[in-house]
């Protein structure tokens, strides 16, 4: 198991029992490593200031104690923002209908990066994504990094969402 998948399987009961659901972990830097932690509510409420630092506190004490990361690291905890990286299959349906950028693995259909409006998940699985020459099927295992493109139509429905 690698680390990641190690921090992964290591923060998220925590998180989970403290009532969010980890959206990404990412260990970057050479010199200077720093753990992103980043996370969303369960109940879909916009995460505050508050609960990042709530987070913070409770995994500090946790990757102490456990110690998964050798030498010293910085632990930042996030929201994902309303431009969000798309790192669950279940990301891909509930963002359908925003524009997004998607990168893959592997060429598909000649190219790896793709911009379009979301259509969700198809019954096998892929990511389907209408783009500016039709509608493409992207395997979901083959997607490298995908994120919201901030719009108009996205900053609606996230303000719509935070006031009701």
């Amino acid at each position: 198991m690698d680390l990641q998948s190690r921090l992964e399987a290591l923060i998220t009961p925590s998180l989970d029992a403290m009532g969010y659901e980890l959206v990404r972990v990412q260990l970057q830097g050479k010199q200077r490593l720093t753990l992103q932690i980043m996370a969303d509510r369960k109940d879909g409420v916009a995460m505050a200031v508050e609960d990042c630092a709530d987070i913070s506190r409770s995994l500090s004490a946790l990757l102490d104690v456990e110690d998964p990361i050798s030498g010293a690291y910085t632990l930042e905890v996030s929201s994902p923002g309303i431009d969000r990286p798309l790192t669950r299959a279940k990301d891909f349906g509930r963002w359908a209908g925003f524009e997004a950028k998607l990168e893959t693995v592997q060429p598909i259909e000649g190219r790896k990066r793709f911009r379009g409006r979301l259509l969700g998940l198809d019954d096998a699985g892929n990511v389907r994504l209408a783009v500016e020459t039709g509608e493409v099927a992207i395997p979901f295992a083959e997607v490298r990094g995908a994120k919201l493109v901030l719009t108009d139509d996205l900053i609606a429905a996230t303000t719509k969402d935070q006031e009701g």
